[in-house]
């Protein structure tokens, strides 16, 4: 049926939402990736998630967040210790999106952000996550938006 989610998609969906508690718990925890990963595959729900992906991420996150801290801070109007762990854990997952796979439409890691943002996070934290993470794009993601310019004016 068209405007449904395929189930990879939706997959993908699903692990991104584990991923983002998993990312928020690591913030303030400091549990390892094996400690992280082993928690929350053994979550009622996670049958329903994509298992490379969200393993691919949770580890890809923890090993490069201070690469991904620093494109954030070069974008960001605050402090990154100023933003709500909710969001901080969104824009990790949005950055490292942005950077590592390219096979994820930018305007679908912004999309699923904003989701997140808007589900877990405070009143206008997704309007936070959209702004920044378009501006991210712009920067990470310049050929695609070009070619879909391109496009755009045919």
């Amino acid at each position: 049926m068209a405007g449904r989610p395929n189930r990879a998609a939706r997959a993908r969906s699903v692990s991104r939402k584990l991923l983002m508690q998993a990312i928020y718990q690591w913030q303030l925890t400091g549990h390892s990736f094996a400690e992280l990963r082993n928690q929350y595959t053994m979550e009622e729900g996670f049958g329903a998630a994509d298992d490379e992906y969200f393993r691919e991420l949770l580890k890809g996150i923890t090993e490069t967040v201070n690469e991904l801290d620093a494109t954030l801070a070069e974008l960001a109007d605050r402090p990154l210790d100023q933003l709500d762990p909710v969001e901080h854990a969104v824009l990790l997952i949005g950055v490292y999106e942005l950077k590592q796979r390219a096979d994820v439409p930018y305007r679908v890691v912004i999309n699923e952000a904003v989701d997140l943002a808007k589900r877990f996070g405070a009143t206008d934290a997704h309007k936070y996550v959209n702004a920044l993470l378009d501006r991210a794009a712009q920067n990470l993601r310049a050929a695609e938006l070009a070619a879909m310019a391109g496009n755009l004016s045919r």
